[in-house]
């Protein structure tokens, strides 16, 4: 996606805002729909009968058919298509849109094409039934049949051209890199190359920390509240451009140096679940301790590293040259020799093989184990090359 920062006048916002409401009334009318289907009642409705009882419900309620048709009957269409990726197990099950979370609406067709750059570093965009809405010029604008209008929780709004760019071609040079993933260096390279993700700096998090504790004492439904929201909400989101900034530049410098680019084969999702409580067996009913404040932080640490955006784009700008490494025990084996053992990581930045004393950054150890896409045995050490015209051998106990 190109995304562009939209600068709408308050009139607009007012607009912009019941096109949004209009698009997830429709949506979840059409998911509670769905949701109703059982094996005794047969099939629920498709797009073209849905469509056909949008035509009958924007003809009897008003409020309905003073938004764009476009924008609701897209969204039946967005539905459509959410369904049928769950079908296909190519996406989890759709869910219901809410307020303040879900703002945006999609457009196609001729009205996407409705863009004029009135300056170098301005243009405006027709959105139906809103009207010209300023547009930043931050990049090229891409020529695309459709865009999406969303709104974040800071109350910025932006633009999305559905326009996929090329990956970047590769040098040919067969350079190959290994990335570690980590919490306290974001990102270490096989090259000795430590990245760090930029975050919120001590006095935003200090301010964080404030807004926080106000919040807990605001009445629910007051103005303070809101306000209090609104700027926690602008923390979050000056935090998350950061990262979203340091991921693009990332794996665009990644993209353009190596031929070949080898990750972790991690799974974050079940790497940041919440752990499971632990029942007391001297007390019935009751549960002992069980860290989730420190779980809690370990995934705080992951998940604003970026581990899984880097990949994601990584696996978009350099599509077929990602590979996933088995990330078993490549932190505990020595990079020189391939001797694996535990007491070799003598701490979270230093590694010293207890075999051949070589030292070096554990991160950077790991990352070069994962670039030669080593995989270790049960015998505590990697397996030797051996020719391949050699007679396989019987297995030793060990």
């Amino acid at each position: 996606m190109s995304r562009f920062r939209l600068y709408p006048t308050p009139m607009q916002r007012v607009a912009l805002l019941e096109q949004c409401k209009h698009a997830r009334y429709v949506w979840n009318l059409a998911l509670e729909q769905w949701s109703m289907w059982t094996r005794d009642k047969g099939s629920t409705p498709g797009y073209v009968e849905q469509a056909r009882q949008l035509t009958d419900a924007r003809a009897v309620f008003g409020w309905l058919r003073a938004g764009s048709q476009t924008v609701q009957q897209q969204a039946l269409r967005d539905f459509a298509q959410a369904v049928k990726n769950f079908h296909e197990r190519t996406h989890a099950r759709p869910t219901w849109r809410k307020a303040g979370l879900h703002e945006g609406f999609r457009v196609v067709g001729p009205q996407a094409s409705r863009l004029e750059q009135t300056s170098r570093k301005w243009a405006r965009v027709m959105v139906p039934k809103v009207g010209w809405v300023r547009l930043r010029v931050s990049r090229a604008i891409p020529d695309a049949k459709s865009y999406r209008v969303t709104r974040d929780r800071s109350g910025r709004w932006h633009l999305a051209f559905a326009a996929i760019p090329p990956p970047i071609p590769a040098l040919g040079t067969g350079e190959v890199v290994g990335i570690d993933r980590g919490v306290i260096v974001a990102a270490a390279l096989s090259t000795g190359e430590l990245l760090a993700c930029p975050g919120l700096t001590e006095s935003e998090q200090d301010r964080l920390e404030q807004l926080q504790r106000r919040l807990t004492r605001c009445r629910r439904g007051s103005k303070r509240r809101r306000r209090t929201q609104a700027a926690i909400a602008k923390l979050h989101a000056r935090a998350s451009d950061r990262r979203k900034d340091w991921v693009e530049k990332t794996s665009t410098g990644l993209a353009r140096r190596f031929d070949v680019i080898r990750v972790e084969d991690l799974r974050i999702t079940q790497m940041t679940k919440r752990p499971k409580p632990r029942p007391d067996p001297q007390r019935l009913g009751n549960y002992g301790p069980n860290r989730r404040r420190a779980k809690a932080g370990l995934n705080r640490g992951i998940l604003t590293n970026g581990w899984g955006a880097l990949v994601r784009r990584l696996e978009h700008k350099a599509a077929g040259r990602v590979e996933k490494v088995n990330p078993a025990y490549t932190s505990q084996t020595c990079s020189n020799c391939g001797h694996r053992a535990p007491e070799s990581r003598k701490n979270q930045a230093v590694f010293q093989c207890v075999a051949c004393r070589h030292q070096v950054n554990a991160d950077v150890n790991a990352a070069i184990n994962i670039a030669a896409g080593r995989a270790v045995s049960v015998r505590r050490e990697t397996p030797r090359r051996v020719s391949p015209k050699r007679e396989p051998q019987l297995a030793t106990s060990a």
